[in-house]
């Protein structure tokens, strides 16, 4: 019975060790430098954030993977980091961690591409929106054997087998307003590169994207056209906020007057010309710049 004893006891003190070690090794990865601004985005989204093989057209280090991030969000992060006096780092997540990753502290900041929905705001704060755009749906072009090419409205896709990303809002939107249109919602698929790559096979007829992806998407793909829907109107319904695209904190995040004051200096001249910018250093192709918005 003490052998019994004894071993229960052991094998309890190594449990505990294990635990502790754990602790230990997650807080470790928590610890970050001060003097630096940990922004998350998943360097797979372009024009708003993508990689490339070389810190050419201003690219960054990618601190977690191989490459370079660049593009919008890239960007939109030096300023921010310039106007906070601190050193950028750009840590590459999946977009479904993001958020679990800042309210961990692990990140700073989401510079991401990423909606601030109602869901989202429940768990994390937003700053102020640093740009707005459409939701559209990128479909092969006719001579690829594309079904919904001349589609201009959402009402032209019914039967469409049509996908989006998971845990984005452009997913939200399409399982939630495919069957009024008879749209066939597909299962979302893990990054557009996945997404790509199904509607090229002809996996699905088309993905739902924002408009400056889709830009970029079709620049780098000669098949692929979009179909340039209106939110609200030929397109998805859509609240501001749903379309919107701002930056991520934890809650009650310190630098969020910061970062709001940072943003107000970048005119909305500027945040066309950015994006256009990204755009060409993405596909090495120039592309109808969207509309300057009204300040």
């Amino acid at each position: 019975m003490k052998k019994v004893i004894t071993t229960i006891v052991s094998v309890m003190l190594v449990s505990l060790l294990l635990i502790g070690a754990v602790f230990c090794f997650t807080g470790c990865q928590n610890k970050k430098d001060d003097s630096k601004l940990y922004v998350g985005m998943e360097c797979g989204y372009a024009p708003f954030n993508y990689t490339q093989t070389d810190a050419s057209n201003g690219a960054v280090k990618i601190s977690n993977a191989d490459g370079y991030a660049n593009g919008y969000d890239v960007m939109i992060a030096k300023k921010i980091a310039e106007a906070l006096g601190k050193e950028l780092v750009i840590v590459k997540y999946k977009f479904e961690a993001l958020i679990p990753a800042v309210n961990a502290k692990s990140l700073d900041m989401i510079i991401a591409g990423m909606s601030p929905t109602a869901d989202r705001k429940e768990a994390i704060d937003f700053s102020d929106a640093y740009y707005t755009s459409q939701l559209v749906i990128v479909v092969r072009k006719t001579e690829y054997k594309g079904k919904y090419a001349n589609a201009t409205k959402l009402a032209d896709f019914k039967g469409a087998e049509i996908a989006a990303q998971i845990g984005t809002f452009h997913n939200d939107a399409l399982q939630a307003q495919a069957k009024k249109y008879g749209i066939l919602p597909q299962t979302p698929m893990s990054d557009f590169p996945a997404l790509i790559n199904a509607l090229k096979t002809g996996a699905i007829d088309g993905y739902v994207a924002e408009e400056p992806g889709a830009k970029a998407d079709c620049a780098a793909n000669e098949e692929l056209t979009y179909i340039p829907l209106k939110n609200n109107d030929t397109g998805f319904d859509a609240s501001p906020a749903d379309v919107q695209i701002a930056i991520g904190l934890i809650k009650n995040s310190s630098i969020k007057d910061q970062i709001n004051a940072a943003l107000k200096k970048i005119s909305a001249e500027e945040r066309v010309k950015m994006m256009g910018d990204a755009t060409f250093y993405a596909t090495g192709k120039t592309v109808l710049p969207d509309p300057v918005p009204e300040e």
